[in-house]
């Protein structure tokens, strides 16, 4: 596959599965693109292990091919894939280190695994990893350097936080629970009562306090200097008050509401967001 047509699939990826992070590299200048393009197809590749292979033991096995094609992309060895080869034509224009995609790999073993989240710190963490950790890489192909790693854990963890909240119906019916077990017991119920549809009210008061915990990451983004050259790779969280404000409303079913906001209400958001300077 070639360089040009790979970069093109890379984007047709991200433009179909990953609305937000499509128009937030439109913002970017453009010859950084197609780079954060196939950043985004990458990680896309790799969120989606969680989700297609049912048993953690096939998880580890595709996500470490897939460590295998950032390290073969990082030595100009690209395997025959449009991510691969876009990630080969990423570390060829930018200063990224390899450490930090393996660590976004390495992330993504949860999504394959059973077991659910015990604390809110150890989600956290977790968001951090995935949702920041790619944040971090976006901010390098723009040049930031590390200048928004602040900016990328706070804006990160509070975009994975109204992302996972709104991805309950979903993950239940792989059997799995993305939100802190410590709070949901709390409220007193359990992993099974969640997959069963039960408990609506005590679950929508842990989405609440959820919610709440994204608002401060917010504020906490607010308080830092302005992300200048780096602001594309920031952009998506710009959508993260639309989805914390439609699962805080009086009428929303954690089991049955569509979480997602209108694509027109997410593209002004981050057109907003890119004319202040500041998500």
């Amino acid at each position: 596959m070639e360089r040009v047509v790979a970069l093109k699939a890379c984007a047709e990826t991200v433009r179909r599965h990953d609305a937000n992070r499509y128009l937030s590299a439109l913002f970017a200048p453009a010859d950084r693109r197609p780079l954060l393009f196939a950043l985004y197809a990458f990680n896309y590749e790799i969120a989606r292990v969680g989700e297609v292979a049912h048993e953690p033991m096939i998880g580890a096995i595709r996500l470490e091919w897939w460590r295998e094609v950032a390290e073969g992309a990082r030595d100009g060895l690209p395997r025959t894939h449009s991510a691969a080869i876009g990630l080969a034509e990423l570390f060829a224009r930018c200063a990224v280190p390899l450490d930090l995609f393996e660590a976004l790999v390495s992330a993504r073993e949860q999504d394959a695994a059973s077991e659910s989240f015990a604390t809110l710190e150890a989600l956290e963490a977790y968001a951090d990893a995935t949702s920041g950790g790619l944040m971090r890489i976006a901010a390098r192909v723009l040049g930031a350097g590390d200048t928004l790693d602040r900016h990328a854990r706070t804006l990160g963890i509070a975009y994975a936080l109204a992302g996972l909240a709104r991805a309950i119906p979903f993950h239940a019916m792989r059997g799995k629970l993305s939100l802190p077990l410590d709070m949901v017991r709390a409220e007193g119920l359990s992993r099974e009562d969640v997959f069963a549809g039960r408990g609506r009210d005590g679950l929508k008061r842990v989405i609440a306090a959820l919610a709440e915990r994204a608002r401060e990451y917010l504020a906490a983004a607010r308080a830092l200097p302005k992300a200048g050259r780096g602001l594309p790779a920031l952009l998506p969280a710009a959508t993260t008050r639309g989805y914390l404000k439609l699962l805080t409303r009086p009428d929303f079913d954690p089991f049955v509401t569509l979480g997602e906001t209108p694509l027109p209400h997410r593209q002004l958001a981050i057109f907003g967001a890119a004319l202040r300077g500041r998500v």
